[in-house]
């Protein structure tokens, strides 16, 4: 079996089984963005895994920065819905940046329903409560603070007002889940920016494989981190029945942004031709979207 069908198979088979350890070096040597994949129980010890693997969280966010940490939040779903970022996979998020030196870490989304109720419900609201931390700031968003910004080189998107905490933070720190999408096919990192844009996003959805790769021209993921710890396999990005969950207990993270989904797309068995929007942000140069090129590190906890 070559490479390509070996990394598509052990996903979706076996969703991050563990892999020899001598094809983890043959995937390291390949040149390319390194993208971790941990597996494993609970969802905060493959986050923190997933990090380790690629050097820490200090090696992304220094003493004394200000850090996005930019979670999905959009639905009045509660975690087991899977439509959400597992609340667990947040908060050591949150603990790493903190552990690392950041001077304030900002949790924030732009949600589809009431947002009061979706932070509550999705379980996020209260967990990063929780950490009780002056240095963690868990707001909503704030129609004021969108600021115009200019997308020379934008195919589809010339202009677009985007949120200016994303755009004013040294890290911004990307954490989907990893789901089902009845427009782009699957939501994942680069989807989850727009979480961060004003406007009316419903129109970009008609063109949403040509509109997410101008919008990650200009909202720069410092750190992918991918929860699939359960996906939301069908009838997303809201979803609602248990029956479209899946769990695979698997984090993945990069920080390439482009490669972080390709690895995350093959837990649903797709490959970038079929999630177009890959493709396109690998042939704008915003990473990586061929499996062949991507040295994928897989960790079981």
């Amino acid at each position: 079996m070559n490479r390509r069908g070996f990394l598509k198979t052990t996903a979706i088979a076996g969703a991050g089984a563990v892999i020899a350890p001598s094809f983890i070096e043959e995937a390291l040597a390949f040149e390319g963005p390194l993208v971790s994949m941990a597996k494993g129980t609970p969802p905060a010890r493959i986050t923190r895994a997933a990090v380790d693997a690629l050097g820490g969280m200090s090696a992304f966010v220094r003493k004394g920065d200000v850090v996005v940490v930019k979670p999905n939040i959009g639905w009045d779903r509660n975690p087991a819905q899977a439509a959400d970022t597992n609340p667990e996979v947040v908060t050591e998020v949150i603990r790493m940046c903190l552990d690392a030196g950041a001077r304030k870490v900002k949790v924030f989304d732009r949600t589809c329903n009431d947002a009061r109720r979706c932070y509550e419900n999705s379980g996020i609201g209260p967990a990063v409560e929780g950490i009780k931390d002056p240095r963690v700031e868990l707001s909503f968003v704030d129609e004021r603070k969108y600021k115009m910004v200019d997308i020379p080189a934008g195919k589809l998107i010339r202009r677009w007002p985007i949120y200016e905490e994303a755009l004013n933070a040294d890290k911004f720190i990307n954490v989907p889940v990893a789901k089902h999408h009845s427009a782009a096919l699957l939501t994942m990192g680069m989807k989850n920016v727009m979480g961060v844009i004003g406007s009316n996003r419903a129109v970009l959805h008609r063109e949403i494989n040509d509109a997410l790769p101008d919008l990650n021209r200009v909202i720069k993921t410092s750190l992918a981190i991918i929860d699939a710890t359960r996906i939301l396999v069908a009838n997303g990005p809201q979803g609602g029945s248990l029956k479209d969950v899946r769990q695979t207990k698997t984090v993945i993270a990069s920080a390439d942004v482009v490669a972080a989904d390709t690895v995350a797309a093959t837990l649903f068995g797709k490959t970038p031709s079929e999630v177009r929007y890959l493709k396109l942000a690998q042939d704008a140069g915003l990473g990586v979207a061929d499996i062949n090129r991507i040295r994928l590190k897989k960790v079981s906890v």
